[in-house]
Parts: C-alpha cells; structure tokens; sequence
C-alpha cells in the first residue's frame, strides 16, 4: 500500500463521567500527535468519525479536534459516520485524502460518548441505525435484531448457545489483559452459558454477557504517505483495505450468509495477496458474540454452519492453536 500509521493513541473505554465529547477528542488528538512527532501545523487534514445521533448535543462536531492544537486551525476537517463501521470509514476518508494526493499526512480521529443519556434513550438511538421503516418503527432494538441471526443460525445448525458463550468468556479473558478495556473481569464459561440475575436473556437466545457495553471512549491514528513514513522512527503499512456495504432492510439478505462481511475479506485477502492460513492475529467486530461466529465462517476459518469449532478447537483463543483451511478443515502446521 501507499500510506502507513505514524502514530496513535487510545483512550480508556468504560462510563468515563465528567469527561466530555470534547475532551475525549481533544486527549487522543493530542497523544497521537506526540507519538507521531508532530505538531498540529504538520497534519493537512482531519477526519472525525462519530455516530452520535443525539447522544450528545453536538451535531457539528468535525472541528473539535481543532480546539486541541493551535497548528491544526483552518485545515480542512469533516465528519463521517456509518454506523458500526464509523471509526473505519473515517480511515477510508484519510487514506483516500493521501492516494488522491491532497494530503501527506492526515489526523483520523473515532470518538463516542454513549453515557450521557439514559439507557433507554441509547436503545432507541442505536436502533435507528437499522432499517427503521421494516425494523426500529417495529420495535426491533439491535440486539433483537442480532438476535433474529441467532435464531436463524440455530434454527438452521442447533443450539450453539454454548459456542456463543465460550466467545462471551474469551472475551472478557482478553478484556483482563488490556487496561483500557471497560470490563477487566474474568466472568467464566459456566457463568456466560447461563440465564440468571446477573446474566438475564436480553433478547433470546442473546444473554446480557453476548451483548457489547455501552461504553465511552476515543482513538486517534496519524495517517501518512509512503515517502513521508519511510523517514519516520515508526509506521505501520497497510497491505490492504476494503469498503463494501450491502442492503439495509434485513429483508433483503440472506442473514446467515454474513455476504458483507464475506466479500469485504475476500477482497482483502485478493489485495494483500495472503489467506486466512497466512494471518497470526485477526480483531473483529463482536458487538454480539452471534457477529463473531458469523465472522468465522465469512473469514474462511471454518465453513458455513462450523463456526463453533473455531471456538470450541482454541483456535479463536490468544494461544490460537491450529489454523483452519477456508473449506473448514483442521490444518497444523
């Protein structure tokens, strides 16, 4: 690829009361400049990725990021937002900016603040995200609506309520070793595979440890062109980057197909010229563990209706034992 990471930074996820939008954005602007070496009058561009949605007051938000470094004033700065994937769409603008050549270096900047309002009205803001005229006008909130997924998958392949919650248990392990994580809490198997007090169905069959948090945080990256990593003490380059959407009304897709997420990888796999065999580390998204088995199968990890074994193998797991060939099958190295 043509451009590279020179820098980032990365708040705490978590209920981060008394801090604001403001200065979530400011905090992480600030890290990632320094970690880059640069000051604000360096960077050409600014991209903001923020969903918000009325979460909190501010609509225009785009030049926030501006209030944390004098040399950043009168560069360009806009917001994206596409739902889930807001914080990679924002990395999509900045890297377009750099291949179009109208930038060097760019400051790419994900933002949320999801805890000023009450939970309720956090329903019903991330539920607009969906096809709101066949699903939100009907009541489907999102986990309701990645419960619809679960209930296909086990309908179509068995109870895999086990699978789920041995996802929900590793990762809430990787959420021990991480201190910016929101929950660093070991919670368990037995206590994730089941329905209690503390563990109720939120929307069956998804249990409230296969749903993700509402969380507060910020993350910064500073994006560059090739010619202006080389010269710098690090930079991270991409070998490929892929952007696909796929119809909004549930209606219209085969849910248990992932033909999204699918292509996406496909396509990124073709680019960076590798396989699933060739990857050592994988993160993805998991905002339900149902998303995360499904990731499974639409990575090549294993085959359609298989993806428990990913989990109930190892593989999945920081020690990530076996790779898997794309048609499902147990390779060892």
């Amino acid at each position: 690829m043509d451009s590279a990471i020179i820098g980032w930074a990365h708040s705490p996820f978590g209920r981060l009361d008394g801090i604001d939008l403001e200065r979530l954005i400011a905090d992480v602007v600030r890290d990632a400049l320094r970690d880059a070496d640069l000051e604000g009058k360096e960077i050409d561009a600014v991209v903001l990725g923020h969903c918000g949605g009325g979460m909190t007051p501010e609509i225009f938000v785009s030049s926030l990021p501006l209030q944390a470094e004098a040399g950043l004033r009168f560069k360009p700065a806009v917001r994206v937002e596409n739902a889930c994937a807001t914080g990679t769409a924002a990395i999509h603008a900045g890297l377009d900016m750099i291949a179009a050549g109208r930038a060097k270096r760019v400051l790419v900047v994900g933002a949320e603040k999801m805890t000023a309002v009450p939970g309720a009205k956090v329903t019903e803001i991330l539920a607009s995200a969906s096809y709101v005229k066949e699903e939100a006008s009907r009541g489907l909130t999102f986990p309701g609506i990645f419960a619809l997924f679960a209930q296909r998958y086990f309908e179509r392949y068995g109870d895999q309520s086990a699978a789920l919650a041995r996802i929900a248990a590793k990762n809430h392990t990787n959420g021990v070793r991480n201190p910016l994580a929101q929950l660093r809490r070991d919670l368990g198997f037995e206590f994730c595979n089941t329905v209690s007090e503390k563990n109720p169905l939120v929307a069956a069959p998804l249990r409230k440890t296969d749903c993700s948090l509402v969380s507060d945080g910020a993350a910064a990256l500073v994006l560059s062109d090739a010619d202006t990593a080389s010269a710098t003490r690090k930079a991270v380059a991409f070998r490929a980057r892929t952007h696909v959407n796929d119809y909004l009304p549930m209606s219209r897709r085969d849910l248990l197909a992932f033909e999204g997420p699918r292509e996406a990888i496909t396509r990124a796999y073709r680019t960076a010229r590798v396989t699933v065999d060739d990857l050592d580390f994988a993160e993805v998204h998991d905002c339900f563990t149902i998303a995360e088995l499904l990731i499974y199968e639409a990575m090549g990890l294993a085959a359609t209706g298989q993806g428990a074994q990913v989990i109930e193998e190892g593989i999945s797991c920081a020690d990530g034992r076996l790779p898997v060939n794309p048609s499902g099958g147990l390779k060892a190295k």
